[in-house]
């Protein structure tokens, strides 16, 4: 029902002169769709009061509703282009007024965990990229349009942002940080097996992939009572984003998922220092990608026991710190992490096999992750007791993985089914934690059922080789010279 409207809004963004890229797409549309749902809210909250006989106090101020500025309507509700700001009179209104008024909410708000909070932490970080008013006024009509009133309106919208942040995914550059495929994610939450009344977290979420997904499953899972669903809007989903654009379009997808006020806090992760963490701050199930490749600061390395600069590693301590005893979680990291042999990789593998049950480790095919480059694996463990034994996973889809042919469900149909009874298979096997050598605590992939290849000689038989041929070919010389 509504494609063909946000294939419109995208036509008048690539003519858009301020517009550049997807990430400015998604960018731009989220803070009309965020204005848009709030005004349908609104109107949905008017009415409800109306008919309990009580009276609304609207979020908006009236000379900044959505319905006076952005879509103003006739007495038989056309649209009244009379009284519709257009031009440069549009545009220095959201710049000089629209902006900053909805900025000021941060500081008016009673609680972060409010709406009232969310519209002050997104507009103090968004920014309006429109240069022509004539262009903004062609994409305000257009999200007018569109209607947040029944959940399969807000199910259909939901998918079609997800499409537009995986295009921003799959456009490169940035993007791709922004992006999990979703049928990984889906895996992984059916190996985790979260249930009504886990708290689950993700302090690198990005567009909240995890979270939206991990919703869906719960509530997909079973028949829902008033009191469960208030608990899934509440106090089930936490999320912690440093990139300012990332956070809005967290908040965005959240609200189109279903959950209106979503706990994601706009702060830098790893400043928070591990030794401050209490029982209270702990969660149920983590469900992550952090961000790998990173370089964090001295400083910030200073709030965890093991230094190290790159920023996945710094993560993962920050997961298992944050991890209840019994609580389960899955992580995605690149594969070297297995196998490096520096002082922290080393540390951390141990920390990671002393104080969780490690159980499962998927490894993952290059190309899964678009534009990355590198190869991952995920890590499925539980706090509290050491690792017993290891279950490895293979992914091998057979085929070469890429734009045109990305991950899919099926593809992760063998792991997910295998992993319940961790079967040995031609792509799974076990590894005992004893067999672990206690000197470098790695845990590379090496299927026992893959014919190993044969293995390189070192360099210095191939040195020897190379002497002997020498000496070889002098004799012929010497030999030839002795004929002349």
């Amino acid at each position: 029902m509504f494609e063909q409207t946000f294939k419109a809004i995208d036509n008048v963004l690539w003519k858009e002169a301020g517009c550049a890229s997807e990430l400015d797409y998604t960018e731009q549309t989220s803070w009309m769709l965020f204005l848009k749902y709030l005004d349908d809210l609104e109107h949905d909250r008017e009415m409800a009061a109306e008919l309990e006989g009580k009276t609304y106090q609207p979020i908006i101020d009236a000379s900044h509703r959505w319905s006076k500025w952005a879509a103003p309507k006739t007495a038989d509700g056309a649209f009244d282009h009379n009284h519709a700001l257009t031009g440069e009179d549009l545009v220095d209104f959201v710049d000089d007024q629209l902006f900053p008024y909805l900025k000021g909410f941060k500081q008016r708000a009673t609680s972060p965990d409010t709406i009232e909070y969310k519209i002050g932490e997104i507009f103090g970080e968004l920014k309006n990229k429109f240069q022509s008013g004539y262009s903004l006024r062609d994409a305000l009509e257009l999200v007018d349009a569109l209607r947040f009133g029944s959940q399969a309106e807000k199910h259909e919208l939901s998918h079609l942002y997800e499409a537009k942040i995986k295009n921003m995914g799959n456009a490169g550059r940035n993007g791709g940080e922004y992006y999990t495929p979703r049928p990984l994610i889906r895996a992984m939450i059916q190996v985790v097996q979260p249930r009504i009344g886990e708290t689950i977290y993700d302090g690198a979420v990005g567009s909240a992939g995890f979270l939206c997904e991990a919703y869906d499953y719960l509530r997909a899972s079973t028949t829902l009572t008033t009191a469960q669903l208030h608990k899934l809007q509440t106090t089930t989903f936490y999320g912690k984003e440093k990139k300012s654009l990332a956070y809005v379009i967290a908040i965005m997808n959240l609200i189109l998922h279903g959950i209106e006020a979503p706990n994601i806090v706009h702060t830098n992760t790893l400043a928070e220092n591990l030794s401050d963490i209490q029982e209270k701050d702990r969660f149920d199930i983590i469900l992550a990608n952090p961000p790998f490749g990173g370089k964090e600061r001295p400083e910030v390395q200073q709030n965890f026991p093991i230094k190290t600069g790159e920023t996945a590693f710094l993560f993962l301590q920050h997961f298992i710190k944050r991890l209840r005893a019994g609580g389960r979680a899955a992580v995605v990291i690149k594969n070297t992490f297995l196998s490096n042999t520096d002082n922290a990789s080393v540390s951390l593998r141990k920390e990671l096999l002393q104080a969780c049950n490690l159980h499962t480790v998927l490894d993952m095919p290059s190309g899964t992750f678009l534009g990355a480059g590198v190869k991952t694996v995920v890590l499925f463990f539980e706090k509290g007791a050491p690792t017993r034994k290891v279950w490895y996973y293979q992914l091998d889809p057979g085929r070469n993985m890429g734009k045109t042919n990305p991950l899919n469900d099926a593809d992760l149909a063998e792991f997910v089914a295998l992993q319940k009874t961790t079967a040995d298979s031609a792509k799974s096997w076990s590894m005992d934690a004893t067999g672990i050598d206690q000197a470098t605590w790695d845990l590379s992939v090496k299927n026992p059922n893959v014919k190993e290849e044969q293995v390189a000689r070192e360099p210095r038989e191939i040195l020897d080789e190379i002497a002997a041929l020498d000496l070889e070919a002098a004799a012929i010389l010497d030999g030839l010279r002795g004929m002349l």
